[in-house]
């Protein structure tokens, strides 16, 4: 007949171990581990502290960016309203100046009359009397 044995206490015992250990977890961690951690903990939260600096630039940038750009097209409006007046300006003093131009030649014309008609009278001479 085949003999069967019997698992041994010890193999129940120490799978009963591992079962506690697994469900506890285990708080050992050596020195140099726990130096680890506590050196990338501190990175993280250097890491963190310039993140949040950063994020805090990015916000004035951006806010600056927004008050040039406000500032920008106020300046480009404000520009495109006197281009209007000094073109506006520019016709008027065109149109001024060819009514001067204009009445300039009509003075000298009438002047020209005037003195022609003069010139066509004749003059007299007056004596005197005695």
């Amino acid at each position: 007949m085949a003999t069967r044995r019997m698992p041994s206490p010890y193999f129940g015992i120490a799978g009963c171990v591992v079962l506690v250990l697994s469900m506890s977890g285990c708080d050992y961690w050596p020195p140099a581990l726990q130096t680890q951690i506590e050196q990338l903990r501190s990175e993280n939260q250097a890491l963190a502290m310039e993140k949040t600096q950063l994020q805090s630039q990015v916000d004035e940038l951006s806010r600056a960016r927004q008050d040039l750009q406000s500032q920008f097209d106020e300046l480009n409006r404000v520009n495109r309203e006197k281009t209007n007046i000094i073109a506006n300006l520019q016709h008027q003093v065109d149109a001024v100046r060819t009514k001067s131009a204009k009445a300039t030649t009509g003075v000298k014309k009438t002047a020209k009359t005037t003195t022609k008609s003069s010139a066509k009278k004749p003059v007299r001479k007056t004596t005197r009397r005695e």
